[in-house]
């Protein structure tokens, strides 16, 4: 989303930075990075929550330690709710209910302090 990009990038954000330090390493990379904060905005697929919060661990704990703190930005239900009211297709996408319900099942997987943002209407 360029309105979205382009609000992260006038506050000092990098865009699309990789996880991996490889800067030939298309798939894996956050949305954006700031003073040791990765963020990862989803309103895809909840099929993506699993990789999404996977990132933040392997940035956080593995040889690379370039995050201290993850923050996690995807829409509630009542948005979504509110987007397919207006016909847009949002069926089976991510929401802010669905990552807080999964997060306590990978809690061991993931160390790293995550915060997760629903935008809302």
């Amino acid at each position: 989303n360029k309105i979205l990009d382009d609000a992260f990038k006038s506050y000092g954000w990098l865009s699309q930075p990789p996880v991996f330090g490889a800067e030939d390493d298309a798939y894996a990379r956050f949305d954006f990075l700031k003073d040791r904060v990765g963020v990862e905005v989803q309103f895809g697929h909840s099929s993506f929550v699993g990789i999404d919060l996977l990132k933040f661990q392997v940035a956080s704990y593995s040889n690379l330690d370039s995050i201290d703190f993850g923050v996690y930005i995807t829409t509630t239900q009542a948005f979504q709710k509110h987007l397919m009211d207006k016909g847009l297709k949002w069926s089976g996408s991510l929401t802010y209910e669905k990552v807080i319900k999964y997060l306590p099942h990978i809690r061991s997987a993931i160390q790293v302090p995550i915060y997760v943002i629903g935008i809302d209407v």
